[in-house]
């Protein structure tokens, strides 16, 4: 991977990140956002990133919206099921 691509997919993986982080509609860009995170920490894996702190925050929010789902989908589903 040069190192175009590597910076773009860092940037692609920090936007995802972001929108990652809303609630249920954010769950295809996190998995975006990990999918970009990925293929540059393999493919690029050995050289310098100028674009690796928004790489590393990416994939952060996009973890975050992940777990941010799920909690609120347990406690839907919890309060659906307690009334």
């Amino acid at each position: 991977m040069d190192r175009i691509t590597a910076i773009r997919k860092s940037l692609t993986a920090f936007v995802c990140g972001i929108f990652g982080l809303v609630p249920v509609l954010g769950l295809v860009p996190a998995v975006w956002a990990f999918l970009s995170w990925n293929a540059v920490r393999l493919g690029y894996a050995n050289e310098w990133n100028p674009a690796r702190r928004y790489c590393h925050w990416g994939i952060i929010m996009a973890l975050l919206g992940l777990l941010n789902s799920v909690l609120i989908s347990i406690v839907v589903i919890f309060t659906l099921l307690f009334r």
